[in-house]
């Protein structure tokens, strides 16, 4: 068993037995469940529209060349500029070049798992340009040296007397259980910082191919002010965010803001097609996208799982997951945690070192149940499986072999079961399967001399 694995085994075994933390997951999952009910019922037709999505979804992935190039026209002609990242260090480059070129020392940054993804803040540090994330889940996540516990909800782990002691601590502020007091802490620290940054970093929940314009959704309002102040605005895009047309936007916000918080649609969508054109009063004087594959099209080629692509990062699978409520987003270690990341991971950073994600699941189906594009995401997990398993055959059928040979004589036979005893008795059972199972202690004498004295 790998390191990462193991450390995994480590943190799920420790999480699982926190009681406190698993109350607080419970209580905070529980108030979506709530939502999410309620939103459900506001459609005339629930699964009819998890089918469209799907449809358009499907659409898009298996035409996404001629998407991808329509997208980039648009952006171009709207006077943007586009960067093509085939790697996470390539899209940091790309990143810390455009800062340099316009001697860029501040970034304000909105939520995305998209730069999560890459790394991109310490990319930036280490580049000495200051980088604030300006989400109030991720602001508090940097502030602790966290990474996000949840793709929509980053402090889901916390309590209103967690986030007080951090800002007691990290920025001096008085006590407080008041969440409206809370958020007014962060928000004047943050204000004075958007209206002095040179660069503005945004992801993008969806990318139109047919107007060249990224759709952001947000509850706080941070998103806009982070493309609309700073002279610079950079928008990192995961490949597979395409959708066609304007009007698919229609169907995919609200069926995205009611999987991951139960709203019937989110405060604040803003869609941003360029930069500040003559006469407009706010917007960015550079404007542009970053096209990130970073392991996509390997997902894209395997048939059986391209679908996988279609995801909107709502949430909703984590919500659902009996592991992931129990053992919460940290244990992972990863930036796409729960069900979902169990399926992405191993495609975008490796089956070799992730291949312990797909068997961090009970196979109950209810992430797939839940999933608004309607991915069989239990049946991908069973994929990966098959893949990990495959990719150790080599092993597995050395083992096999020698099993097949103890087997096929009866005297082979004895031996085999006396030899079995006799390292089982010494505790040398063969790892990785004794790595998280216990063996029986085997009995004195095998069945077969027992069955002799009887």
């Amino acid at each position: 068993m790998n390191p990462i694995a193991r450390q995994f085994l480590r943190d799920a075994n420790a999480k699982a037995g926190d009681r406190q933390h698993r109350a607080t997951v419970q209580r905070n999952i529980g108030l979506y469940d709530a939502a999410v009910a309620r939103g459900k019922a506001r459609f005339a037709d629930w699964s009819n529209g998890r089918a469209r999505l799907a449809q358009i979804k499907w659409d898009v992935v298996n035409h996404l060349d001629q998407y991808l190039e329509q997208f980039e026209r648009q952006v171009l002609a709207n006077g943007g500029q586009v960067h093509w990242a085939e790697t996470d260090e390539q899209a940091r480059q790309v990143i810390v070049g455009i800062a340099r070129k316009h001697g860029v020392r501040k970034v304000v940054k909105a939520k995305s798992m998209t730069t999560e993804e890459i790394h991109l803040v310490p990319a930036l540090e280490a580049a000495g340009i200051r980088t604030l994330e300006t989400d109030l889940g991720e602001y508090i996540c940097q502030l602790r040296g966290e990474l996000p516990y949840h793709i929509v909800t980053p402090v889901m782990h916390l309590s209103r007397q967690d986030v007080s002691r951090t800002f007691t601590e990290k920025l001096g502020t008085p006590p407080t259980d008041s969440a409206e007091e809370l958020t007014g802490i962060a928000r004047r620290q943050l204000r004075q910082e958007f209206l002095t940054a040179g660069m503005g970093i945004t992801g993008a929940n969806f990318a139109i191919a047919e107007t060249g314009q990224i759709a952001l959704t947000e509850n706080e309002g941070n998103i806009r002010l982070c493309f609309s102040l700073p002279r610079i605005h950079v928008a990192i895009v995961g490949i597979e965010k395409l959708v066609p047309r304007v009007e698919d936007l229609a169907l995919f916000w609200p069926m995205l803001a009611t999987s991951g918080t139960g709203q019937a649609v989110t405060g604040t969508n803003s869609l941003v097609g360029g930069p500040r054109c003559d006469g407009e009063p706010d917007g960015p004087e550079e404007f542009h996208v970053i096209l990130l594959d970073n392991g996509r099209t390997r997902l894209l080629a395997d048939v059986e799982q391209r679908d996988a692509l279609h995801c909107i990062r709502c949430g909703a699978c984590l919500n659902a997951c009996p592991v992931y409520r129990t053992i919460g987003g940290h244990a992972y270690r990863t930036t796409y945690m729960g069900p979902i990341g169990a399926v992405i991971t191993p495609h975008l950073r490796g089956l070799n070192d992730w291949a312990h994600l797909p068997y961090a699941s009970s196979l109950c189906g209810a992430c797939s149940a839940v999933c608004p594009v309607n991915i069989p995401v239990h049946r991908h997990l069973l994929h990966n499986r098959r893949s990990a398993t495959s990719q150790k055959a080599g092993g597995l059928q050395a083992v096999f072999t020698v099993w097949r040979w103890f087997m096929q004589a009866a005297p082979r036979y004895r031996l085999g079961g006396w030899l079995a005893r006799w390292f089982s008795r010494r505790g040398w059972a063969a790892p990785p399967w004794t790595d998280t199972r216990e063996l029986p202690i085997p009995p004195a004498q095998s069945f077969r001399d027992w069955w002799k004295n009887q």
